[in-house]
């Protein structure tokens, strides 16, 4: 191993660096892996463009901190001799910011590219399927961008404050903080930088968002992330870094439980039947008043257990959670 990427990895790793994408896998770990790929070509790719509409760090990101997300890709670069580097950008980001993204770069061998397709487009491998101009469509892992990614070559892809974090480290500026999320019925909207391991209970009452009735749920994770009650907050809030609160007393959750089977169903790259299908079964029970419930089960574990890529598993946690919720109110809010 060449020295420049042995310090570099050795000080990832002694700073536990988990990645900021959701999957929480060991930063140092995975530019390890990348390493040791052998290949004729490397790349990296900065994935910022991973459209959950509930993450507000992006442009948190964008707005106070571009130079040092673009700082730890040119890290990479350092690091990995003879790579080349693609920012992967919201189309709505790349058209406010490629001009200050371009001052930041320079000469240097990095290209931004604009996201075509929507929330599916931000899943890592169709990242990679749109930088190579192809339609937004996830790959089967294994092997993992790591091994083969972009154009059959070992690619390391990370995301964009998990290349914040890594100019923070090599600054010495880092303090196993990360960026929360919080929005809904709270009174702090915005993205807040935190201690690393909070639960959900205490980035609420250090962000003065707690409220001190139990009239709220929240929802963590992203859009299809978990629902939990007000007595299920003392747990460490991990992967997105995204808290929503909703209002137990006015939320509608017929409405929002056909949000989410609306997104899916728009969202969904029609590779798989659990997303295709399953979900349009469940709306298509839903619109009949009531649920079936064992049909409900069936189609949750086929989600779970069978989706091609992420958001076919994402969805079915998410909604078999969303509606223990409305279980739990027992209609208070015209549930189903």
């Amino acid at each position: 191993m060449a020295k420049q990427e042995q310090d570099i990895i050795s000080k990832l790793k002694k700073s536990g660096l988990k990645g900021r994408g959701g999957a929480c896998f060991p930063t140092g770990d995975k530019w390890d892996c990348f390493r040791k790929a052998k290949a004729e070509k490397k790349y990296i790719v900065c994935n910022f463009a991973e459209g959950d509409p509930y993450m507000l760090k992006e442009a948190f990101l964008l707005k106070n901190h571009l130079a040092e997300v673009v700082d730890g890709v040119k890290i990479a670069l350092k690091t990995f001799i003879g790579s080349t580097a693609f920012i992967y950008l919201r189309h709505d980001y790349y058209k406010k910011y490629k001009n200050a993204f371009k001052k930041e770069i320079g000469s240097l061998p990095i290209s931004l590219v604009e996201k075509i397709g929507g929330y599916l487009a931000g899943e890592e491998t169709c990242a990679l399927e749109v930088i190579e101009g192809k339609k937004a469509e996830p790959r089967l892992r294994p092997p993992y961008p790591a091994q083969s990614g972009l154009w059959g070559f070992p690619t390391l892809i990370n995301n964009a404050e998990t290349f914040y974090c890594i100019s923070r480290i090599t600054q010495e500026k880092y303090k196993n903080e990360r960026l929360y999320c919080l929005s809904g019925y709270v009174k702090d909207k915005g993205a807040h930088e935190l201690k690393e391991r909070m639960t959900i209970r205490e980035i609420l009452w250090q962000t003065g968002n707690l409220s001190k009735d139990n009239d709220f749920f929240v929802q963590v994770g992203g859009f299809l992330g978990e629902f939990l009650l007000p007595a299920e907050l003392d747990c460490l809030l991990c992967g997105l870094g995204s808290v929503v609160v909703f209002n137990s007393r006015t939320t509608d959750l017929i409405k929002l439980v056909k949000e989410k089977l609306k997104f899916v169903m728009q969202e969904n790259c029609d590779k798989c039947t659990p997303c295709r299908e399953g979900t349009y079964r469940l709306y298509e029970n839903l619109n009949q008043g009531v649920i079936d419930e064992k049909l409900a089960e069936d189609i949750f574990l086929a989600l779970r257990e069978t989706s091609f890529c992420p958001l076919g598993r994402a969805a079915g946690s998410c909604l078999e959670s969303l509606l223990r919720i409305n279980k739990f109110y027992n209609g208070i809010n015209n549930g189903l």
